[in-house]
């Protein structure tokens, strides 16, 4: 349905007025850049985090990971709120800058906002993987390397990454799917904020341009449907190399 609408009797026409529109190209641009600094950040910080509780143990670490793992819960809206209430006007970021620094520091209404929503949203996704994954590293391999001289960053390097990366890289390949379509923080923070999902909302709510719209979501269904199967490609080789 959404390719008949979107082609409205002239297909060609249609995409090329899309692919030509800078405005329409640099919303897809800043959603792209937007998921991918969301999916880097998530993968480093949750592996710092999955392997430290997946193989640590310490009073509370129950109540961590339940509160790590807890925004699973929330919609988009909640954290959208969340953001606002950390870093609006009146938030409490802006309140202990104030009393810092003088200035009062407000970003939950730009792309440095939605960027932290992303991340609260996106790393309990990750965390959970990796802490999956953890438990079942070959400990000997490690140990292997440690008696033949390798310091922590070259175990972590040669041996940890390697194992992990299957799971790292279909946990980061949802993650910025995720990120890609994600609507409801984005319409909560959505002062100064150009995403392609609000784009799309805007064309066909404000102006009525169902054409526009769907040749918008098209592009964006291609842009995620093209990173899921690079790494759908790259899980696969992942897994015969280990192998």
């Amino acid at each position: 349905m959404l390719l008949q609408v979107s082609a409205d009797g002239h297909a060609f026409e249609t995409y090329r007025m899309l692919l030509g529109n800078g405005r329409y190209m640099r919303s897809l641009g800043a959603t792209v850049v937007l998921s991918a600094a969301v999916t880097l950040t998530t993968l480093v910080l949750s592996v710092i985090a999955g392997l430290l509780l997946a193989r640590r143990e310490f009073t509370g670490k129950r109540a961590l990971l339940a509160l790590l793992t807890f925004p699973l819960a929330f919609p988009g809206v909640v954290v959208g709120f969340m953001v606002i209430m950390l870093a609006g006007r009146q938030g409490l970021i802006g309140a202990l800058s104030l009393k810092l620094t003088g200035d009062r520091w407000v970003f939950a209404y730009s792309m440095s906002g939605l960027f932290l929503g992303y991340l609260y949203f996106s790393i309990p996704r990750v965390i959970v993987t990796v802490m999956a994954s953890a438990t079942k590293l070959d400990a000997s391999l490690e140990e292997a390397a440690r008696s033949l001289g390798a310091s922590p960053w070259q175990i972590m390097r040669d041996v940890v990454l390697p194992a992990l990366s299957p799971g790292l890289i279909a946990a980061g390949a949802v993650c910025f799917a995720t990120a890609m379509g994600a609507f409801g923080t984005a319409f909560t923070l959505a002062t100064d904020i150009d995403v392609l999902p609000m784009t799309i909302y805007t064309e066909f709510t404000l102006n009525a341009n169902m054409v526009t719209a769907a040749g918008l979501s098209i592009l964006l269904g291609v842009v995620t449907w093209l990173v899921l199967a690079l790494a759908r490609s790259a899980t696969g080789s992942a897994v015969a190399a280990t192998a």
